[in-house]
């Protein structure tokens, strides 16, 4: 049939292509490797060869006990020297195994290859549930080499287990690393592992590990689990019982192959030409000699009395402050009972919180005392109603070295009409009162007949020898709502600005907790103590002082301010006509800037390092800023900066910080710029305060520079109108090219520091100019003011001692900075830099009621009467 014929054919073919195809190939037979096994003991030294034939089985067994731990340690040198075909070692426990290869090959920075012939490891103990039981474990050795020589040696490790208070020293290299156990004791919640060398090379890592297996303990992994640190001579990791179940951790130290990690230089990598790139390095004997000891850490009742004393401290000064104000209270009642009994008017004594009002050199044997409008007590005694009668009036010489002397005369008695009743004075009734009635006035012929010389503002400003009421004319209202600005505004920055920052340091300290990483802070690790996820809670409570003397400092403010209203209100002839006029917005711009300092410093030592410091400093600069706004407001009122360009020169200012920060290191085209930016800001600044304000920045400023310079200078040597202002301003120059020069030829690597020094330095060099003018006008200090600077000084003097202890620095590495830790000093909890917190606190709080009472001694003196400087 035609089908049962194909099928045939189709048959015959398939036949066909089966006996073409070729044949299986013949798989080798295994290689059959003779086995060599031997029942090793402790404490000896196996010296045996090995080739691709053969392979060596070691057993080894020995007693573990529940509760002894027992370490093991596997100690090999290889002989031969085969590079290409290492000799392996594998290491067979009841419930880990751990392989090594040797020569054993290290990777260091760049994937550089760093080959070790000596290998020890100590083996992880695995856990027993009975009292007493025999361990069995197999080392076996092998390679694929013709023939290599090893020596195998196993010993128990002495002193596995730290104990508490007691040091121990060891050696350990990159392929020899070494691990303890340590287990807590009772009753200790969390100790400090401290590890010391006298050598700071080769550098090292210290890890604390959970009780697990397999432990990592190579420069390559050990990084993989718990915490750990760089080390050169000094290393400490605080340890918490409640962070490890079995209430026991290991404590691993292994040697780096190379030491750039520690802030050393990076080994010579020989590459000859017949050499590979990729040929490992014999390192030799890279050994460093350490001493751990394991200490239990503060208890919570010390946590507590941290707390304790810290609030105490600066609570204090809030009780302080009330009893100099009730103090104050009583001696105004005293003095109101004293001269209402004789029917005259009183003032009340100027202190930090009050204000008072004089009475005759004759009355109680003193001359005038100072008005300031901040007791605690309700003010009622600042003034008097209706008619009184004349006391006299006092006559208090001044002069100033090339003027004529003149006199201030000081109102010993203020009459008020009796058809103005006390319900109807405003602070309407006192802008309408016209100048000629005013305190101030003075005879006609003292002068100019021009119709501009009272209101031209070019006229006034450019006189030889200026007053207070001649930079004090602008409207009251007008001017307390520009200075109140400088409160809002830097109340809103600090929003904007701390929000961020508070996030940011959360997430570097959960970056810590998660990988054990404890070098991207940089504590003092001898003295930082935890507290919840915090790493080092004593940095942190120890900025309290700023925001809790801030906040005072603004009560002590608002309480001023409340007490000079209610002066304005009833027509206060002192209020309106005497002493530097009173605007209150920089000094509470000057209190909210401290409190922000406390909380951005507090923020920067959550986990304080390079790229964060500017927190610490942004509000340093600003605290600078506001102070130098204060001191030139005080004689300068109407002149003064407007709350939008101070803030926006002094976000300049904060650029520049994070852009030298992120930049500047070693980066001389910035130090060059910002020089010259510096010197350029310093010769605008200086131009604009000798000619308060009467110059304009534009095309023509070079042709009016070159005709002053031909006028005065080359036509017509003259000597400067205003000498004192001239003779500031020649120093400032100076210090701030000096400055300038400084940084363009040393580039300090913190630039943060280097610009906040800037500040400082003009800040001091302003301050001791106001005082030294201050003195050689004829005025003076009084004695609360007088002891607030010399207190002041001396706790700055204490502070700054205790700032230049340098526990730590972020211009090093990690390690090296580790180096200069030192233990608490104080009460165990706080240490150098904690006391600076304190110090620096105080010592800010001291300068801010400084500024704040200088010019007391002035409250009574009519305001054409105080020279300006």
């Amino acid at each position: 049939m035609p089908g049962s014929g194909a099928a045939a054919l189709a048959w015959a073919l398939l036949a066909g292509a089966l006996l073409l195809l070729p044949p299986p190939p013949v798989l080798p037979q295994p290689h059959q490797r003779n086995v060599s096994e031997t029942e090793a003991q402790f404490n000896t030294t196996y010296t045996d060869w090995v080739d691709a034939d053969l392979l060596h089985i070691y057993a080894f067994n020995h007693s573990v006990r529940r509760n002894t731990t027992e370490g093991v340690r596997v100690s090999v040198n290889v002989l031969s020297d085969h590079k290409d075909l290492p000799v392996l070692f594998v290491v067979r426990q009841k419930e880990a195994v751990v392989s090594f290869q040797v020569p054993l090959i290290l990777r260091g920075l760049y994937q550089r290859k760093y080959a070790y012939q000596e290998v020890s490891r100590t083996l992880c103990q695995p856990q027993t549930k009975t009292e007493v039981e025999t361990q069995h474990f197999y080392v076996d050795v092998s390679t694929l080499s013709l023939n290599a020589s090893y020596q195998l040696r196993v010993t128990r490790v002495e002193n596995f287990v730290l104990r508490t208070n007691k040091r121990f020293s060891f050696n350990a290299t990159a392929s020899q690393p070494q691990y303890f156990k340590y287990e807590f004791p009772e009753g200790v919640d969390s100790v400090i592992v401290k590890v010391t060398s006298a050598m700071a090379f080769p550098c090292s890592v210290i890890s604390i590990q959970d009780i697990l297996c397999p432990v990592y303990d190579l420069d390559n992994n050990v990084a993989f689990i718990g915490m750990y640190q760089t080390m050169t001579k000094k290393a400490a990791i605080t340890v918490q019982k409640k962070d490890f179940p079995s209430h026991s951790f290991y404590v691993v130290v292994v040697v780096k192959t190379e030491d750039e990690a520690c802030g050393g230089p990076l080994p010579y990598y020989p590459l000859s030409k017949n050499a590979s790139p990729d040929e490992p390095v014999d390192q030799h004997n890279r050994q460093k000699m350490l001493e751990v000891m394991v200490s239990p850490a503060i208890t919570s009742e010390a946590y507590v009395s941290s707390v304790l004393f810290c609030l105490s401290i600066f609570l204090s000064f809030y009780v302080l402050t009330l009893l100099i104000a009730c103090w104050e209270s009583c001696r105004q009642h005293k003095r109101k009972g004293l001269l209402s009994a004789m029917d005259s008017p009183s003032l009340d004594t100027a202190s930090l919180l009050g204000h008072s009002r004089s009475i005759p050199d004759s009355f109680l044997g003193r001359g005038y005392d100072s008005y300031g409008y901040g007791s605690f007590g309700n003010g009622s005694s600042s003034s008097t109603e209706g008619v009184t009668d004349s006391l006299g009036s006092t006559e208090v010489s001044y002069s100033y070295v090339g003027q004529e002397q003149f006199k201030r005369r000081t109102p010993s008695a203020l009459t008020r009409p009796l058809s103005i009743p006390m319900g109807e004075r405003s602070l309407e009734n006192v802008a309408g009162r016209p100048r000629l009635d005013s305190l101030s006035s003075v005879e006609e012929d003292d002068y100019d007949t021009l119709a501009d010389i009272d209101y031209d503002k070019n006229v006034i400003r450019t006189k030889k020898y200026l007053c207070v009421a001649d930079l004090a004319r602008k409207d009251k209202r007008v001017l307390r709502k520009k200075y109140q600005i400088y409160f809002w505004n830097i109340a809103t920055i600090a929003v904007f600005y701390a929000l961020p920052v508070i996030q940011l340091v959360i997430t570097y300290q959960t970056v810590v907790n998660v990988t054990g990483n404890q070098d991207i802070c940089y504590y003092n690790f001898l003295c930082a103590h935890p507290l919840g996820n915090l790493s080092a809670f004593n940095n942190i409570l120890s900025n309290l002082g700023y925001i809790l003397l801030g906040l005072l400092f603004l009560l002590i403010i608002l309480q001023r301010e409340i007490n000079y209203n209610r002066a304005l209100m009833r027509n206060d002839t002192h209020a309106l006509e005497c002493g530097i006029p009173k605007h209150f917005g920089l000094f509470y711009a000057m209190g909210t800037a401290l409190m922000m300092e406390g909380l951005l410093s507090a923020c920067y030592h959550v986990c304080p390092n390079y790229t964060n410091f500017q927190f610490d400093t942004s509000f340093m600069y600003m605290i600078a800023g506001l102070c130098m706004l204060k001191l030139y407001q005080k004689r300068h009122p109407d002149i003064n900066a407007s709350a939008y360009s101070a803030y926006a020169c002094l976000a300049l200012v904060i650029f520049f910080s994070v852009v030298g920060v992120v930049f500047g290191k070693g980066n001389t085209a910035f130090w060059i710029v910002f020089s010259v930016i510096h010197i350029l800001a310093t010769l605008l600044l200086s131009t604009q305060l000798y000619y308060m304000g009467r110059w304009k920045l534009d095309s023509g400023i070079l042709r009016r520079i070159l005709h002053v310079l031909y006028t005065d200078c080359v036509r017509q040597c003259s000597g400067p109108m205003y000498v004192d202002r001239m003779v500031l301003l020649v120093m400032g120059n100076i210090i701030n090219w000096s400055l300038a020069a400084y940084g363009l030829i040393v580039r300090p690597n913190d630039f943060a520091s280097y610009l906040l020094a800037i500040g400082i330095c003009n800040l001091l060099l302003y301050f001791a100019f106001y005082i030294i003018m201050k003195l050689r006008s004829g005025e003076r200090i009084k004695l609360i003011p007088l002891l607030c600077i010399i207190s002041t000084s001396v706790v700055w003097g204490f502070a700054l001692f205790f700032f230049f202890q340098g526990l730590s620095t972020w211009q090093k590495t990690p390690a090296e900075s580790r180096e200069h830790n030192r233990d608490c000093i104080l009460l165990d909890f706080f240490d150098d830099h904690d006391i600076w917190h304190f110090l620096s606190s105080i010592a800010m709080f001291g300068s801010f009621l400084v500024l704040l009472t200088l010019d007391d001694d002035l409250d009574c003196i009519q305001r054409d009467k105080i020279y300006v400087f």
